[in-house]
């Protein structure tokens, strides 16, 4: 046998102490003695160890160590468990469980049924578990037994997988929900046309055509902006290599997105002329997008602003403001989204599709770019785009 660290004298002196005390307060000295002897042994046999258990304890603390020391820096949480209690936890884990894990129960620690049961179980198995770091995240628990006490658990994130595919079907329900509506009320309107042909008057004919136009206009443009979207999303990591002068391409641009019917209400305003690395046509969709945006919403009798200038900072910069109503505070961080609509009543009357700013948003994102939106109720909104400098741009790139 091995002693284990100093002999702990403090506790031989407090034993003797005790007993001293008992002598003068009860005088029964054998049973004093008796109480002495086995507190004496107690700490005796507590302080030496069987060498083969020492060797033992010693050799699993140092491969616990040697365990952690190679998995610290994993990507992956991973941890190693004894008897379900969690002896290691690498850097990554405990980011997502909190430092207090060491040393906990792992069936307290995850709180899941499926991991839970083969913890109990002490099997090699998989389950999905949900809400671990996060309420929506979602991850893989692979638990795999290594001996009779140690098991290791190694936790595989799924979220993003889980969001993909969940953004996929909202897409396909959304697109299909958009191209449904349009398309029902064209049928509608042609066998109306055709079941009433000897009976309709020639204005209610005319009204019925005009609608069908309108409906299919709205489908044409839905179907472009669909096509538009993909194509940017399949080109969001090539950046751009073109050198683009923004003022022509901004002046262009935007007497397109307004027409000749709304030209009037452009308020154009150049204090600088810079120039960018770019897609050409994918800037002309932007700015297009971001004035055709603007005036479907902004006050009718009330002038559109588009400003291009240069911060103090050197980045061009691209203004484009209405003084509509305003947006709820609420829904601007929804706005690029795919369909979101404030109103969607007045956005289909108006001919919007819903991805003219999801647009946008891929656009600035693969010219490296920032897109801010500001509005006050009653008086309008601004959509500022931000690109980064010519020098920084091809530095990213």
């Amino acid at each position: 046998m091995q002693p284990r660290g100093a002999f702990p004298w403090p506790g031989v002196g407090l034993a003797i102490a005790t007993a001293l005390v008992l002598v003068a307060a009860t005088g029964q000295f054998l049973l004093t003695c008796a109480v002495l002897f086995v507190w004496l042994g107690t700490i005796w046999l507590s302080h030496w160890t069987p060498p083969e258990i020492q060797r033992v304890t010693e050799v699993e603390a140092y491969d616990a160590q040697r365990l952690a020391r190679l998995i610290e820096n994993s990507g992956t949480p991973i941890l190693l468990t004894k008897r379900s209690r969690i002896i290691v936890a690498n850097k990554t884990a405990r980011k997502v469980l909190g430092n207090y894990v060491l040393d906990q129960d792992a069936r307290v620690a995850f709180r899941q049924p499926g991991a839970i049961k083969l913890i109990d179980a002490q099997a090699n198995g998989r389950t999905r578990i949900r809400g671990l770091a996060r309420r929506r995240d979602e991850w893989l628990f692979n638990r795999q037994q290594l001996d009779d006490d140690l098991a290791v658990i190694e936790l595989i994130n799924l979220t993003s997988e889980v969001d993909i595919s969940r953004a996929h079907t909202d897409f396909v329900a959304n697109a299909s929900h958009e191209l449904r509506t349009p398309l029902a009320s064209i049928i509608g309107y042609v066998e109306t046309l055709i079941e009433s042909e000897d009976s309709i008057t020639p204005q209610k004919r005319q009204k019925f055509l005009g609608t069908i136009q309108s409906e299919a206009k709205r489908l044409q443009n839905l179907v472009s902006d669909l096509m538009s979207l993909s194509r940017v999303e399949a080109e969001k990591h090539d950046r751009p290599q073109d050198t683009v002068n923004l003022r022509p391409l901004v002046e262009k641009a935007a007497g397109d997105g307004a027409g000749a019917e709304r030209m009037q209400r452009l308020q154009l305003e150049f204090s600088d002329e810079p120039a960018i690395l770019g897609d050409p046509r994918q800037l002309e969709q932007l700015v297009r997008n971001l004035v055709d945006n603007a005036l479907k919403y902004g006050a009718h009798d009330k002038p559109v602003s588009v400003r291009l200038d240069i911060t103090e900072s050197g980045e061009p910069r691209l203004s484009v403001s209405d003084q509509g109503d305003g947006i709820p505070a609420e829904h601007i961080p929804h706005l690029t989204r795919r369909f979101y609509r404030t109103d969607p009543g007045r956005s289909r009357a108006s001919g919007g599709t819903g991805l003219g700013l999801a647009i946008v948003k891929h656009i600035v994102e693969r010219h490296a770019g920032r897109l801010d939106i500001v509005s006050q109720r009653g008086q309008g909104t601004t959509f500022t785009v931000r690109f980064p400098r010519p020098a920084e741009a091809a530095e990213g790139s």
